[in-house]
C-alpha cells in the first residue's frame, strides 16, 4: 500500500459525511460494517464456536451490536458485553442497532459493565473488540483499560473492528494498554496510523463497506466539516482570522465587497478591504463590518504600496483581484504585492482582474495559493483550453496546479479543483448563478476558510460546495432571479447543515 491510501480520521468521517450526503446512510455502512464482520468470523469459525463481542458506545460498539445479530441468526453463541449504560450510547445508529439486540432475548447474552469489578476473565473461541474505533486519544481510562487487559489475556482470537482498542488511529502511538489483535478488519481504508502501529494489528484486511468512490471524488457537506474550525467557549476576537482583500477601482466597487460579505458569512472574524478611495466610501456602505482602508487615486498603483505593508504584516489570508481593473500600474502593483506577500509567507487567492495581473509571471508561487479562473481565465493564466468532459478538465486542471505550484479552482457547470496531486470535482450551483457577482461570493468563502487556518486544497473545494449550495437553496426560493447578496444570506445555513449532517444531493 502506498501513503496516498490511508486516510486520517478526519478524512474518513468527512468521506462518511459525504456518502450520506449522496445517500448511503450511516444507518446501512454501520450494517454493511458490522455484516462484513460477522462474514470473516464465519470464513474461519465453526457454527459451534462462542464469540464474545465488547462493545463501546459510540459507532464501533453499533458495528459489534450488528456483528451481534448476524452471527446470532447463524447459531453461534453470542455475548455481548457494553461498557457503560444504554442511556449512554452516543450514536443515533448504534441506538437503532441496540434496541434490536435487546430484543434477541433468546438467541443473544448481554451483560453491562459499569466499572472495572465488573471485567472478569473472557471464555471464548473468538473475543471481538469493538470498544471505541478511531477515538480513541491518549490513555485508556477504566474500565476500558481493564476490558482490554482482560482481551489480551484470553486465550480466544482476537479480532479489531477497525482499529485495535487503544492504538491512536491518527499516529499509531499506544499510550498504556493497547488490544493485540491477531486480526484487524478496517473500513474502507486503512488509517495513517497503522504506519506505526506494528504488531497491535496482527493482520489486516480493508474491508468495503458500500461507501461510493464518489464520497472522495465530489464535494460535499464532509469537505465542509474538514474545512470548519471548531469554536471554544473562550475563543476571542481574531481567533478566527483576519482577511485582507485587495480590490476595487473607480469602475468596479461592488466586487470587492461582496468577497467581504462572503468571508464574513463562513465565519471570520475581520476583514479589511483596501481599495482606492473613490471605491472605498462606496464598499463601507454595503456593510458596517467592512473596515475599509483608503488608497489614494482611482486605481491601485505601486504608490500604494507603503500604506499596503501593514495591514499585509497582519493578515492570515489575502484575496487580489476584485474588481481591481486592469491598468497597466495595477498590473505591476499586483505582482509587486505578490513579492511581499511570497516573502511573507501569507496564504493568497488570486480571482479575476488578480489573475490576469499575475498571468505574466513564468514561476510557481511561492506560498500557498488558491486561483480561481473560469474557463477564459484559466486560458489566460495557462496558456490553455480546458475541454471534454468535467474529468478530461480535471486532468489538465492537475497538470496546471503542478506546475503553477497552487490549488486551481476551475469555476463552471461542474467545478473543478486540484492542487496538482488530487482533484475535487463540485456539482452544486444553477444557471441562476451566471449573475456578476457570485464568483465574488465564492472568493470569500474560500479565502475566508483559509484565513481560517485551513489549506488551500481543502478551503477551495469546500468554498466550492458551500457558494453552490448557498445558490441551490436561495433557487429555491427566488427561481433564477438571484442576486449576489442571495447567496450570502444562505452560507450561514448552509454550512450549519453540512455539520449536522442535514445536507442531501439534489437529483
Amino acid at each position: 500500500m502506498i501513503l496516498d491510501d490511508f486516510l486520517s480520521s478526519r478524512e474518513i468521517r468527512a468521506v462518511e459525511m459525504n456518502a450520506d450526503y449522496l445517500g448511503v446512510s450511516r444507518l446501512q455502512l454501520m450494517e454493511n460494517a458490522g455484516r462484513a464482520v460477522a462474514e470473516a468470523v464465519k470464513d474461519r469459525f465453526e457454527v459451534k464456536t462462542k464469540v464474545v463481542i465488547v462493545c463501546g458506545l459510540g459507532g464501533n460498539g453499533g458495528d459489534g451490536f450488528v456483528v451481534a445479530r448476524h452471527l446470532a441468526g447463524t447459531g453461534y453463541s453470542i455475548e455481548v458485553l457494553l461498557l457503560g449504560k444504554p442511556g449512554n450510547i452516543r450514536s443515533d445508529e448504534a441506538l437503532v442497532n441496540w434496541k434490536a439486540l435487546k430484543n434477541m432475548r433468546s438467541s443473544i447474552s448481554v451483560r453491562e459493565i459499569h466499572d472495572s469489578a465488573d471485567v472478569s476473565p473472557l471464555k471464548a473461541g473468538v473475543i471481538i473488540d469493538a470498544l471505541i474505533g478511531t477515538g480513541v486519544k491518549g490513555s485508556l481510562s477504566s474500565p476500558y483499560k481493564e476490558m482490554v487487559q482482560a482481551i489480551n489475556s484470553s486465550e480466544g482470537f482476537k479480532i479489531a473492528v477497525d482499529v485495535p482498542t487503544g492504538v491512536e488511529s491518527d499516529s499509531g502511538s499506544i499510550h498504556g494498554e493497547a488490544v493485540a489483535a491477531d486480526l484487524t478488519l478496517t473500513f474502507h481504508k486503512p488509517k495513517t496510523g497503522f504506519v506505526e502501529a506494528g504488531t497491535n494489528l496482527g493482520q489486516l484486511d480493508v474491508v468495503s463497506i458500500g461507501i461510493p468512490p464518489e464520497a472522495e471524488k465530489y464535494a460535499g457537506p464532509g469537505d465542509v466539516y474538514l474545512a470548519s474550525k471548531h469554536r471554544a467557549p473562550e475563543a476571542h476576537k481574531g481567533d478566527f482570522g483576519h482577511l485582507l482583500v485587495i480590490g476595487g477601482s473607480e469602475t468596479y466597487s461592488g466586487a470587492p465587497a461582496l468577497t467581504a460579505m462572503g468571508a464574513y458569512a463562513t465565519g471570520v472574524d475581520i476583514v479589511y478591504v483596501v481599495a482606492p478611495e473613490t471605491a472605498a466610501s462606496i464598499i463601507a456602505g454595503f456593510s458596517p463590518s467592512i473596515i475599509t482602508v483608503k488608497l489614494k487615486g482611482t486605481k491601485l498603483s505601486t504608490r500604494n504600496l507603503g500604506k499596503l505593508t501593514p495591514f499585509l504584516e497582519t493578515a492570515d489570508a489575502v484575496v487580489i483581484g476584485p474588481g481591481l481593473g486592469l491598468h497597466n500600474e495595477t498590473v505591476e502593483a499586483v505582482n509587486s504585492i505578490m513579492d511581499k506577500i511570497e516573502l511573507l509567507g501569507i496564504p493568497v487567492l488570486l480571482d479575476a482582474d488578480g489573475l490576469k495581473g499575475f498571468a505574466d509571471r513564468k514561476r510557481k508561487v511561492e506560498t500557498k495559493a488558491i486561483f480561481t479562473p473560469h474557463s477564459e481565465e484559466f486560458k489566460i493564466l495557462t496558456g490553455r483550453e480546458v475541454k471534454g468532459d468535467f474529468m478530461k478538465r480535471g486532468e489538465t486542471v492537475m497538470k496546471e496546479a503542478s506546475r503553477l505550484g497552487a490549488t486551481i479552482l476551475l469555476k463552471g457547470h461542474v467545478d473543478v479543483v486540484s492542487d496538482g496531486v488530487r482533484v475535487r470535482y463540485n456539482w452544486t450551483g444553477n444557471p441562476g448563478m451566471t449573475v456578476g457577482g457570485t464568483g465574488d461570493v465564492l472568493s470569500g468563502v474560500a479565502a475566508g476558510f483559509m484565513a481560517m487556518g485551513c489549506s488551500p486544497f481543502e478551503a477551495a473545494v469546500a468554498g466550492a460546495f458551500v457558494n453552490g449550495a448557498a445558490g441551490d437553496a436561495a433557487y429555491r426560493e427566488k427561481g433564477y432571479h438571484l442576486e449576489p447578496s442571495d447567496l450570502i444570506k444562505k452560507i450561514p445555513s448552509v454550512i450549519e447543515d453540512c455539520l449536522a449532517g442535514k445536507m442531501r444531493a439534489i437529483n
